[in-house]
């Protein structure tokens, strides 16, 4: 028979030598050398523990210790260990215990009567695998979590049928003004004015969220205290606590559509201003240059000199009107420079 060639590091908590010969026996059968501590009560263990911890691969517990016994030395044995599996080994046959147990944490409960070498190695490997799995997920949410708060940006989970939120992140609560208690019993028509309810539902009617997600997507949300802001949003499905959910991040655009804004404003501006230059000012200048010349060209007294500075007067007086039209168009007011992006 093949043995497995794993170094288990494996630590029997167990009070009667006689089952813990019988374990260590089963163990031999099925690994080829397992690295097997005992410790005879709940006082051993804890000092080996504290200790050792980081060198077991498995716990096996037998629940009825001289010193500690039942769920109370299952949560103590947990607290010492959280990271290594624990396999409850027990004489009494208690179903309900025996669900408890697993619920409290335990990965796997089993009957001495019904214990072979079998039954045990393949709980160890099971037992060993699923925790493996389990930490990899905690670990998984750990770095979700760390992510999703610690994003500068406004971040939220919604449920995609009730369009409850689920979670938000501290952002989302700082630029919005609802609290995380308020926001919870909130759904995304909250947020939305009045006006663009109908849009919101037509969305979800129309399943765009299902079949758009990824892309951006620009609405117009309402903050607590009544002001209205343009929010770029990207989402993207996830399951969430058993339910269908979208995360979505939020992105405030509002102060960036008033400088485009405010740059078309200025755009035409300018385009008014190259106009006014090509046409509205030729015109006086034109007539000024031609009267100058009339003067330079004049050859005797026949000529109404009186008239034409009359008419150059005319001309500069209305190209002066014209460029204070000019200015009046430029204006310090009218030049918004946008911040740092």
């Amino acid at each position: 028979m093949m043995k497995d060639n794993k170094e288990y590091h494996i630590l029997v908590i167990e009070d009667n030598q006689g089952d813990f010969i019988l374990i260590e026996d089963f163990l031999f059968e099925y690994i080829r050398a397992p690295k097997v501590s005992w410790a005879k009560n709940f006082k051993a263990a804890e000092t080996i523990l504290s200790t050792y911890n980081h060198k077991f691969d498995i716990i096996l517990l037998d629940l009825s210790l001289p010193d500690h016994t039942g769920e109370a030395l299952i949560v103590d044995i947990l607290d010492l260990c959280p990271s290594t599996p624990v396999i409850v080994l027990t004489g009494y046959t208690d179903f309900e215990f025996g669900l408890r147990s697993l619920s409290m944490g335990v990965c796997d409960y089993i009957l001495k009567d019904d214990l072979t070498a079998m039954a045990l190695y393949k709980s160890i490997l099971y037992s060993c695998e699923r925790k493996r799995h389990t930490l990899e997920l905690e670990e998984s949410e750990k770095k979700y979590s760390e992510l999703f708060q610690l994003s500068p940006l406004p971040m939220w989970v919604v449920d995609l049928i009730s369009l409850q939120f689920l979670d938000v992140n501290s952002a989302t609560i700082n630029h919005y003004g609802y609290s995380r208690e308020e926001f919870l019993s909130m759904t995304l028509k909250d947020i939305r004015p009045e006006s663009e309810i109908p849009r919101l539902m037509q969305l979800f009617l129309n399943n765009a969220p299902f079949h758009d997600a990824g892309l951006n997507r620009v609405m117009i949300h309402k903050k607590k205290n009544g002001d209205i802001c343009h929010v770029e949003v990207q989402f993207a499905p996830i399951q969430y606590k058993g339910k269908k959910a979208h995360i979505v991040i939020a992105t405030d655009i509002t102060d960036r559509l008033d400088y485009i804004t405010a740059i078309e404003k200025q755009n035409k501006m300018f385009r008014e201003i190259s106009w006014i230059q090509s046409h509205v000012v030729r015109a006086p200048l034109s007539r000024i240059m031609g009267l100058v010349q009339l003067l330079k060209d004049a050859k005797d007294d026949h000529v109404d000199l009186d008239n034409i500075m009359n008419w150059i007067l005319v001309s500069a007086n209305e190209l002066d009107d014209v460029i204070k039209n000019i200015a009046d168009k430029i204006k310090a007011s009218d030049y918004k420079i946008p911040p740092d992006q």
